[in-house]
C-alpha cells in the first residue's frame, strides 16, 4: 500500500522557520560495503550483485518523488561505500537525479567515497555529473589502527588519495576521522589530526567511536575481549581536537565538526536546524519539518515494494510540537550558533532567558554556556557534554 500523504507542513511554526533558512535537502542511501567494519551501526549489505538491481529501483524511487515541488540546494550521496558505483552508474545516477528534481545551479552536491576506490576515471565522472564537494572515509592515518577498524585502506593509500582527488578539480575535500578508538594514545591521535591539517583539508569530521548494539565491536567489549578509553581521555581528546584545530583557523561549528570559512557542509547544517530534506534508498529518513517517515532497511523489500510501484515506505511519525522543542534544544547546544532565544520563543512558545535563568547562569558559571548578542551558546567544554545540555 502505498503511503498516505504527509500533514501540510505549512501547520507547524517550526517548519515555516525553517523553510525560511534555506530551501530542502536531497539525501541519497548507497547500501553498499565491500565489507562491514566492526564498529559501523550504518545501514548496508555486502551482496554487491544487488546493485544494478538496486539502482533500477531507485530511479522507480525518484520517479514517484518527482511531484516534490521544492527545489534542493543540496544533494548528498551517502552510505555505505557510494564510491562502489561504477563510473558508467555514477554517472548515470547524478544524471537521473537531475532529470527527477530541480536542483538549484549552485547546489552543494557531495559525494562519499572509501579511500580504496579513488580512481581518475570514477573521479572525472563525479566531476562531469556535478559534484563539488568530496567526503573520504579516511577515520584514522595510523595503520595499526586501520587495521583494527578494519579498513581496506592504509595510511599511504589514504594520502594518495586526497591527492588524486585535489588533482582531479574536486577542490572541496571533506575528511572523517575517529578518536576513542582501543589502543590509541591523546599522542597518537594528535599526530593523525597534524598529518590531515597538512594536508589542507577545508573539512575536518572528528567523530568519537560508540559502541553500536549488534556489531563486532560491540560484542568484542561486552565479552572484556576490549574496551574503550575512559571518559576522561574522552574527553581530553575531544577538548584537544578543538583547541589544535580552532588554532590552525577551523571553526568548531558542530560538535564532531570542523571547517575552514566557508567549507561547512550546508546540507549537514540543515538537519541541525530542522530544514526539511527528502531521503532516497533503503532506511533512508525524509523531515517535512512535522512529519518524518523512513524506508525499509531491507535492500530487497525496497526493490520489491518499487517493483510493485509502491513507494518502499516503513513508518512515519507526527512530531508534536514538544518533541520539535525538545529536538531544537538538543541540535541546537550541538553547534556553535546555539539557539536564538526570540527565535525560539516564537517557534516553541516558552521564553528560555526567563524561564531557565537560574540554570542558565549556573551553566554559564561552570563554564558550559555563554548568553550574548540574543543567543544562548555552547562553549568548547560545553559542546563535550551538548546532549546533557538538552535536557536542561
Amino acid at each position: 500500500m502505498q503511503d498516505e500523504p504527509l500533514p501540510d507542513p505549512g501547520k507547524s511554526p517550526a517548519t515555516r522557520t525553517a523553510a525560511r533558512i534555506s530551501p530542502p535537502g536531497l539525501y541519497l542511501h548507497i547500501p553498499f560495503c565491500m565489507r562491514k567494519c566492526g564498529y559501523c551501526g550504518f545501514h548496508s549489505i555486502t551482496d554487491l550483485a544487488q546493485i544494478p538491481s538496486f539502482l533500477e529501483a531507485l530511479r522507480r524511487e525518484m520517479a514517484l518523488r518527482r511531484t516534490e515541488k521544492d527545489a534542493f540546494d543540496t544533494l548528498y550521496i551517502g552510505g555505505g561505500t557510494p564510491s562502489l558505483l561504477s563510473p558508467v552508474q555514477a554517472g548515470r545516477l547524478l544524471a537521473d537525479l537531475r532529470f527527477s528534481f530541480r536542483i538549484d545551479p549552485d547546489a552543494e552536491i557531495t559525494f562519499e567515497a572509501n579511500p580504496s576506490d579513488v580512481a581518475p576515471d570514477l573521479l572525472a565522472a563525479l566531476r562531469d555529473g556535478g559534484v563539488n564537494r568530496l567526503n573520504l572515509g579516511i577515520q584514522s592515518l595510523d595503520d595499526r589502527l586501520l587495521r583494527f577498524l578494519g579498513r581496506r585502506h592504509d595510511r599511504t593509500l589514504a594520502i594518495s588519495a586526497f591527492a588524486a582527488v585535489k588533482a582531479a578539480g574536486l577542490a572541496r575535500i571533506g575528511i572523517d576521522l575517529i578518536f576513542g578508538i582501543p589502543g590509541q594514545t591523546v599522542a597518537s591521535w594528535m599526530a593523525t589530526l597534524r598529518e590531515a591539517i597538512a594536508l589542507s583539508t577545508g573539512h575536518l569530521s572528528c567523530y568519537q567511536l560508540t559502541v553500536e548494539g549488534g556489531t563486532p565491536l560491540a560484542e568484542r567489549c561486552r565479552t572484556g575481549e576490549i574496551s574503550l578509553p575512559g571518559e576522561e581521555i574522552q574527553a581530553e581528546l575531544f577538548l584537544k581536537t578543538s583547541e589544535v584545530l580552532e588554532r590552525e583557523g577551523y571553526t568548531h561549528y558542530e560538535v564532531s565538526n570542523f571547517a575552514r570559512p566557508g567549507e561547512e557542509s550546508r546540507h549537514n547544517r540543515k538537519y541541525w536546524d530542522h530544514t526539511p530534506y527528502l531521503g532516497l534508498g533503503p532506511a533512508a529518513h525524509s523531515f517535512d519539518g512535522r512529519t518524518r517517515r523512513w524506508n525499509h532497511r531491507s535492500v530487497e523489500l525496497y526493490i520489491r515494494e518499487l517493483a510493485a510501484g509502491r513507494l518502499p515506505v516503513e513508518a512515519a511519525e507526527l512530531l508534536t510540537d514538544e518533541q520539535l522543542r525538545l529536538e531544537a534544544l538538543f541540535l541546537g547546544f550541538r553547534t556553535q550558533s546555539g539557539i536564538h532565544l526570540e527565535t525560539f520563543r516564537k517557534c516553541y512558545g516558552q521564553d528560555l532567558l526567563e524561564e531557565k535563568k537560574e540554570i542558565f547562569v549556573r551553566l554559564e558559571q561552570e563554564g558550559l554556556l555563554e548568553i550574548r548578542d540574543g543567543f544562548v551558546r555552547p562553549t568548547r567544554r560545553g559542546m563535550a557534554v551538548a546532549d546533557s545540555l538538552a535536557l536542561l
